[in-house]
């Protein structure tokens, strides 16, 4: 199973606006693990960026001014997630975006759409957490993800906190390993299985009755040179 942890960062909040993506991110995931593999650019969007935008990106026009354009890395784009699930948080500001930006070439807008299916981890977190701040900072420390170097935001920062986060709330922590880190502790894990299936294998071999009998007369033994006369083991055999 592939999916794909999408972010975007823009110049501002409203695509029908004329606001467009300056650094967009996607984050691999097989089987529910974080492979590292990753599509990953900062984009000019061929206007400038509001100054709120700025603030929480950090992004400049000057920065932004040389990178390549959305039209010139869709095709990659296209590629890198097509039919794959799309991971996000507030999915209908990213997938709205890249829809508005899909409008701007010769392409028929449907040609993402009709390629992906889309997950929206903020909808889930409002059902698991009503009332309550579910933001990605907030779900971090809801479930003890890390995320002390996110002094801004960041597309790239942000997807792969997004994909730790999701997998914990859907699944369990041991999602979170790399496919590396995995392929590096199968030995371990491997010899685990090993003495697990073992243990599980092992015959139930009960006493026979002259082992019965044995049994028995050590415990009427311990009975007999007891302080109290009683034996606990003796009184509760049935």
């Amino acid at each position: 199973m592939r999916q794909i942890v999408v972010d975007t960062e823009t110049t501002g909040l409203l695509p029908e606006a004329g606001h467009r993506i300056i650094e967009i991110a996607c984050v691999e995931l097989i089987n529910r693990q974080i492979t590292g593999n990753k599509f990953h650019y900062y984009l000019n969007p061929e206007r400038p960026v509001d100054s709120d935008a700025f603030a929480i990106t950090g992004l400049t026009n000057d920065f932004l001014q040389d990178k390549p354009t959305f039209s010139q890395i869709f095709a990659d784009l296209l590629q890198f997630i097509e039919g794959t699930e799309i991971i996000a948080h507030n999915a209908p500001f990213d997938i709205g975006f890249l829809v508005k930006e899909i409008t701007l070439l010769p392409q028929d807008p449907t040609v993402l759409t009709n390629k992906i299916t889309v997950f929206d981890t903020l909808a889930l977190a409002r059902k698991m957490f009503p009332g309550q701040r579910n933001n990605l900072d907030a779900l971090c420390k809801r479930y003890k993800v890390d995320n002390s170097d996110r002094t801004l935001h960041g597309a790239l920062i942000d997807a792969n906190l997004l994909a730790k986060v999701y997998l914990l709330m859907t699944g369990g922590q041991t999602s979170l390993f790399t496919v590396n880190e995995i392929s590096n502790s199968n030995e371990n894990n491997d010899t685990r299985k090993i003495k697990a299936t073992k243990k599980r294998s092992l015959p139930i071999i009960y006493a026979n009755e002259i082992e019965l009998a044995l049994h028995n007369t050590k415990l009427c033994a311990i009975q007999k040179n007891s302080a109290s006369k009683k034996c606990l083991w003796k009184d509760n055999v049935k």
